[in-house]
């Protein structure tokens, strides 16, 4: 028969600090948010792009430090196809004239630059964009609050969305705060931290109702704090070799996947933290219990004996 160990780490004892923290950061990147909005880039924006051909194979920041220093602003610079190619992306209004000039300056620091082409990005692909990538992502919160109530129970649903609406609000405020440039790279970054933070949350929640049914003693708090301590070495092992893929991709992977990079970062140690602290959280507020998570007797099975229930009075004394 399970029981409780004296090794459970009481993390629910700090509960309410927890809650109070994330509400605040919850409210504050919604505030955030209202006041700055999102740095949208092209991909949202529309604005211009023009592909350069090199006679030899540039570096990525020399060119963006001469664009900088020409007075260019909010733009993208990266390889297209090969290492000659280079695709400069910025939020102006398309011109002819434009074109010519970035060539021109590029041309200056000696370096034989053909201007391949030039075209507008419009808005109407942006709109579509925002549009669709919201509802998206609704719908696929609400796709998860189904599964996850139907295979676990209501409450778990609940309580397996929130963080994850949490992660999401978490990492967006981040973005909004520092004005960093949120485009398709970022809203891949935020899809993958949902599904990281479900899998998280997932494992956690199928212990903790794992435990229910099998400890005899304990309170809903015991035993959830019971089941986390379970799950703890999974999750740093798990979130620690991710964050070491995640720091090498953001030190070494350039400055196409920067932005990737650093929203992956946040939301993996949001994600983590959620799993813990909002997920079992929300289960304490909303009382879970045993009653909760009791498998019914099947039909014709009255009276026998279930493996979930109390053995006999008199079997304990043999």
């Amino acid at each position: 028969m399970a029981k409780l160990t004296e090794n459970t780490i009481n993390f629910m004892g700090v509960r309410r600090l927890a809650s109070f923290g994330s509400l605040t950061a919850v409210i504050l990147s919604i505030i955030i948010l209202a006041i700055n909005g999102l740095n949208l880039g092209l991909d949202f924006t529309g604005g211009t792009s023009i592909e350069f051909a090199y006679e030899k194979a540039p570096s990525l920041d020399t060119v963006r430090q001469t664009l900088d220093d020409a007075g260019y602003k909010e733009f993208v610079v990266q390889n297209f196809g090969d290492e000659k190619s280079v695709l400069v992306r910025l939020r102006q209004d398309f011109d002819n004239q434009l074109a010519e000039n970035m060539a021109a300056d590029l041309r200056a620091n000696g370096d034989k630059v053909e201007m391949v082409r030039a075209e507008f990005v419009g808005s109407q692909v942006g709109d579509e964009l925002k549009e669709s990538s919201g509802l998206g992502m609704l719908l696929a919160l609400f796709v998860v609050l189904v599964y996850v109530g139907m295979r676990f129970q209501f409450k778990f649903g609940v309580a397996s969305v929130l963080p994850l609406a949490h992660d999401v609000i978490v990492v967006l405020g981040v973005f909004s705060l520092f004005q960093w440039t949120f485009d398709l790279s970022v809203l891949a970054a935020l899809l993958a931290v949902i599904g990281y933070s479900l899998n998280d949350t997932i494992i956690v929640a199928d212990r903790i109702r794992e435990n229910f049914r099998k400890l005899r003693t304990g309170n809903s708090e015991e035993i959830i704090n019971h089941s986390i301590t379970e799950t703890m070495s999974r999750t740093l092992n798990t979130s620690g070799t991710t964050l070491v893929v995640l720091l090498a991709l953001f030190l070494l992977g350039g400055e196409a996947i920067h932005n990737f990079s650093i929203a992956l970062l946040i939301g993996i140690l949001v994600g983590t933290y959620s799993s813990i602290y909002v997920a079992a959280n929300l289960l304490i507020m909303m009382g879970v219990s045993r009653e909760d998570l009791i498998v019914p007797a099947k039909e014709g099975e009255v009276g026998q004996q279930s493996e979930e229930e109390e053995p006999p009075e008199w079997l304990n004394r043999m």
